[in-house]
């Protein structure tokens, strides 16, 4: 038998065609020949509307910066978490956003962060992570 913990099976999301259930949803999108902002207030500010308009709760934002150049971003949330790396000398952006319960809207974030970075080639991919 295993061990949960106390209210874990409320996150369970059922997949709809296979009939199963998972425990989050994980979008991992390659934003490339984008706006790369290295700016930290900015990038809080727009973390915080993705997180707003995803319906999740943030609880704590972290961000370092590199020398010479170069960014990671990351807001934890009651659900998980939304995080952006940027390499500026590829001008490319990796984007995790990882959720779970049914609430989530995690393709609004993405859509979002799609808007504000105006990458010329996207590339997503979805995982289903936690299947039972």
């Amino acid at each position: 038998m295993r061990n949960s913990t106390k209210g874990s099976k409320r996150w369970a999301v059922r997949i709809k065609k296979q009939n199963k259930k998972y425990l989050g949803n994980h979008l991992i999108a390659e934003f490339w020949r984008g706006k790369i902002i290295e700016d930290e207030k900015k990038l809080k500010e727009i973390l915080f509307e993705a997180v707003r308009k995803s319906s999740n709760t943030p609880l704590k934002f972290t961000f370092h910066k590199f020398n010479p150049r170069g960014i990671t971003g990351v807001v934890l949330l009651a659900e998980s978490h939304i995080a952006l790396h940027a390499w500026p000398e590829f001008n490319y952006l990796a984007i995790d956003i990882f959720t779970c319960g049914n609430k989530a809207r995690i393709c609004k974030a993405l859509e979002y962060l799609k808007a504000v970075f105006k990458p010329r080639k996207v590339e997503v991919r979805e995982i289903k992570r936690g299947i039972l």
